[in-house]
C-alpha cells in the first residue's frame, strides 16, 4: 500500500502522461469507491496511502477534471472536524490536534476550524494543568532541550501561550529560551556549521519574528554565507572544484535565491568542462569523461558543457583513426605520417575542420603518440602561432564562432594561461555586444544564445549579470 501514496505523489508532479501509464482511466472510479469506504469507516488519512484523503487525491491525480474526488476531499475535511470535536469531548487532545490539522490542510472553512480550535484551547487549558506545563518547560530549558520535540521548552511554551496568550511566565520563558537558541545558532556559525546555524535561526524566527536577538543572528548568518561564497571562489580559483561546488551548494540550500552562489556553480561547471576538454585533447578519456560528468551534474544545459561533450567526441574520433603500433620504428613512422598530413591539411586551409582530418586533429594524434618528439613539439609551436593568428583574424571579421574554435585549438596546444584568460574575456565581451544588438532588434532567442556563449567563455566577464537581468525583465531569460 505504500506504493499507492508514492504513485499518487508522482502523479501530482507529472500529471496525465505518467498517470496514463500507471493507472488506466477506469481505475479512478475504483479509487473513489475505496476512498468512500475508508471515509465511512472514519479512516481519514494514513501514511501507507490507505486513508480516504490519499485515495481521493490519487483519483484526482488520474482525473484532474473530475469533481467527485474534490467533493470527497471536502467530505474528508468535514469528517476531520467532526473527529476533532469528538476527541475534544473525550479529552483526547493530541488526537484532536491531528484531526484539526488535517481539516485545515484540506481547506475547511476557516471560521469552522477556528471555532473548533478555540474550544480545543479552552478544554486543554482546563484539563492540562498550566502550572505543570510551565514546570516541564522550565525543566526542559534547564536541560538545554529547547526545540525539536513536543516536550522541549519552546514547543511547551508555545502550547501554553496558545491556551493563555497573556501568561507572563510563558512569555518570559519563551523569550529566554529563544535567547538560548540563538546563542546556539551563533556557536554553530562560529564553527562554520552553516546549515545548523541557519536551521536554528529559522526556528527562532518561527517562534517570535520580533525577538530582540534575532536581527544580530540573521546578520551573522548573512555574513557567514557571504564568507562561504568567498571561500568557494578561492577553491574555484585554486582548482579545488569539488570543494567549491560543495560550498556553493551549501549556500543555496540555505538561500536558494542567492544569485552569487548560482553563478558560482555555473563557474564550477565551466571549469569542469574546460578540464574535460584538456583531458580529451591528450586522449585521456577516463579523466575527460569524469570531468564532463561533474560539469553535467551542475549545469547540463550550459554551452561550455555541450562544447566539452563535442570536444570529447571529436577526440575519440581522432583516436579511432590511429592504428595499433608494433614498436618504436612503427611509432616514429606513424608520427611522421601524421605530421605530413597535418602540414598538408594546413596548406589546404583545413586548420580545424573537418573533424578527424583537420591539421589540428592530425597534430593532436601525433602529440598523443610522441608528446616529447622534437618534430612534434616544433609543429605544435608552429600550429600555436597559426591558431593565435586565426583567433585575431576571426575576431576582426566578427566571426565569433570561428574565433572560439581557434581559441579552443590554442588551449589544447598550450593549456590555460593569462593570455588565454584575457582572450576568453575579449571574446566573451564581443558575444555580449552581439547579444545587446540582437535584444535591441527584438531577437530574444539570439540574445539568450549570445549570453550563453559569453558565460561559457568567461562567466565572470563584467556585464554578464546585468545583461542577464535585462533579458529576464524582457521576458526572454
Amino acid at each position: 500500500m505504500a506504493s499507492v501514496i508514492l504513485l499518487a505523489l508522482l502523479l501530482v508532479v507529472f500529471r496525465r502522461p505518467l498517470a496514463d501509464r500507471i493507472w488506466p482511466e477506469a481505475s479512478a472510479p475504483a479509487l473513489r469507491d475505496r476512498a468512500a469506504l475508508a471515509l465511512a469507516r472514519g479512516h481519514l488519512t494514513a501514511a501507507d496511502g490507505s486513508g480516504a484523503r490519499e485515495l481521493y487525491e490519487a483519483a484526482l491525480a488520474i482525473d484532474p477534471d473530475g469533481n467527485d474526488a474534490r467533493t470527497g476531499l471536502m467530505r474528508v475535511a468535514q469528517a476531520a472536524l467532526g473527529q476533532a470535536a469528538d476527541a475534544i469531548s473525550a479529552g483526547r487532545y493530541a488526537e484532536a490536534h491531528r484531526a484539526l490539522q488535517l481539516a485545515r490542510s484540506l481547506s475547511v472553512p476557516a471560521a469552522q476550524a477556528d471555532a473548533v480550535a478555540a474550544r480545543l484551547r479552552q478544554e486543554e487549558a482546563r484539563h492540562a494543568g498550566i502550572e505543570r506545563l510551565l514546570a516541564q518547560a522550565a525543566s526542559a530549558r534547564a536541560a538545554h532541550r529547547l526545540d525539536g520535540s513536543p516536550d522541549a521548552a519552546l514547543p511547551l511554551y508555545q502550547r501554553i501561550l496558545a491556551m493563555q496568550p497573556d501568561r507572563v511566565e510563558a512569555l518570559e520563558g519563551r523569550e529566554d529560551a529563544l535567547s538560548d537558541l540563538l546563542q546556539q545558532a551563533r556557536r554553530a556559525l562560529e564553527q562554520q556549521d552553516l546549515e545548523q546555524g541557519a536551521r536554528l535561526v529559522a526556528a527562532a524566527r518561527a517562534y517570535d519574528a520580533g525577538h530582540a536577538d534575532l536581527p544580530d543572528a540573521q546578520a551573522r548568518l548573512s555574513s557567514e554565507l557571504d564568507q562561504e561564497g568567498q571561500r568557494a571562489m578561492r577553491d574555484l580559483r585554486a582548482g579545488r572544484l569539488d570543494r567549491a561546488a560543495a560550498r556553493f551548494q551549501t549556500v543555496l540550500r540555505i538561500d536558494s535565491a542567492n544569485t552569487a552562489a548560482q553563478r558560482g556553480l555555473e563557474h564550477v561547471a565551466v571549469a569542469w568542462a574546460r578540464r574535460a576538454e584538456r583531458a580529451a585533447s591528450d586522449f585521456q578519456f577516463a579523466d575527460a569523461d569524469h570531468a564532463l560528468a561533474q560539469a553535467r551534474l551542475l549545469a547540463p544545459d550550459a554551452v561550455a558543457v555541450r562544447n566539452a561533450g563535442h570536444a570529447i567526441a571529436r577526440a575519440r574520433q581522432a583516436k579511432a583513426t590511429l592504428k595499433p603500433l608494433v614498436g618504436g620504428r612503427e611509432r616514429t613512422r606513424r608520427v611522421r605520417q601524421l605530421l605530413e598530413q597535418a602540414a598538408a591539411a594546413e596548406k589546404k586551409g583545413d586548420l580545424l575542420t573537418p573533424p578527424g582530418d583537420s591539421a589540428f586533429d592530425k597534430l593532436r594524434a601525433a602529440r598523443a603518440l610522441a608528446p616529447t618528439d622534437h618534430a612534434v613539439r616544433e609543429e605544435s609551436m608552429h600550429m600555436l602561432v597559426i591558431a593565435r593568428q586565426c583567433f585575431e583574424r576571426e575576431l576582426r571579421n566578427n566571426n565569433l564562432a570561428g574565433a572560439g574554435s581557434c581559441l579552443d585549438a590554442r588551449i589544447a596546444l598550450d593549456g590555460e594561461g593569462r593570455r588565454i584568460a584575457q582572450d576568453r574575456r575579449r571574446l566573451a565581451q564581443r558575444w555580449l555586444a552581439v547579444g545587446d544588438e540582437r535584444l535591441t532588434a527584438g531577437d530574444s532567442h539570439g540574445a539568450v544564445s549570445a549570453l550563453d556563449h559569453a558565460r561559457a567563455l568567461d562567466p565572470q566577464t563584467p556585464g554578464i549579470a546585468q545583461f542577464s537581468e535585462r533579458l529576464r525583465l524582457a521576458g526572454a531569460h
